[in-house]
């Protein structure tokens, strides 16, 4: 991965958040892996792992957000190889 490719990625994870905290998890279910060991955690609910429940989790958790706005995120930690790119936000 390069690191455009990781920056590119960053911003649509970002774009993708702020309609998260609006009640809309497509753009953020959009940018998951489709494969069935993806895995999803957050404060709604136990972690849940393959695309169907991961996606279920999403659309649940969105339901607790209407009119939000995500105001900033501080980078901790950012990475990219050929193969791996992260980032700790």
């Amino acid at each position: 991965m390069l690191a455009s490719d990781l920056t590119n990625f960053i911003e649509q994870d970002h774009l993708a958040l702020d309609a998260f905290v609006k009640g809309d998890p497509e753009p953020l279910k959009d940018l998951y892996s489709r494969r069935d060991d993806v895995i999803i955690a957050n404060p709604f609910g136990p972690p849940a792992k393959g695309w169907e429940k991961a996606a279920a989790t999403m659309e649940r958790a969105a339901t607790n957000y209407r009119d939000g706005e995500a105001t900033g995120f501080e980078r901790l930690s950012e990475y990219a190889t050929a193969d791996l790119g992260y980032i700790i936000e």
